[in-house]
């Protein structure tokens, strides 16, 4: 995490936890921070990369892994100032991609869960991903996953206090 308290931080950290609990330990390449693009607007994010070993579904070695240099799971939060310009809409959106051999990643897809779901719904929901139940989308076509389940889990249970506190954060950064 930062080296300053974000607003998301115990949100990620309550993911994490989560993730960690049901057999999917986070990588020390885990990280939450806040963001400018193209120096216009600011946004909130966060990555929890999955271990590839975490990720192993069909046999113990890399070669036979799912996924295996290891996913992302990308948190975002933005604050809408530029929606009209093709830059993503106000409010949160959860997204997986998977790692690269050369540490690079493919183009991120939108996880079918709530922006601030709960833990268990991104547990959920990356189990799904890992078992190859949710498909990733492509770059030549929209983000949406492969995926017809709809939306998986429930939101936090502090969805709305995490939210209060985003939108304070983007006023904050916004209004400078």
């Amino acid at each position: 995490m930062t080296e300053r308290t974000l607003p998301h931080d115990p949100y990620i950290t309550a993911v994490c936890d989560a993730l960690t609990a049901a057999g999917r330990e986070p990588t020390d390449s885990t990280w939450t921070d806040d963001c400018e693009t193209r120096g216009t607007y600011c946004y909130l994010n966060a990555v929890i990369t999955l271990d590839p070993s975490g990720t192993i579904t069909r046999g113990l070695d890399e070669d036979n892994a799912d996924w295996p240099h290891g996913l992302l799971l990308i948190w975002e939060w933005h604050t809408g100032i530029e929606a009209d310009h093709g830059e993503p809409h106000k409010g949160p959106v959860w997204q997986f991609a998977e790692l690269k051999s050369d540490g690079s990643n493919e183009y991120p897809t939108d996880l079918p869960v709530y922006g601030y779901a709960s833990p268990a719904a991104i547990v959920e929901a990356a189990r799904k991903v890992i078992s190859r139940e949710i498909g990733a989308g492509s770059y030549h076509g929209i983000s949406s996953a492969r995926w017809d389940g709809g939306i998986i889990g429930d939101s936090w249970d502090q969805a709305d206090a995490l939210d209060t506190a985003c939108e304070a954060w983007g006023t904050d950064e916004t209004s400078e």
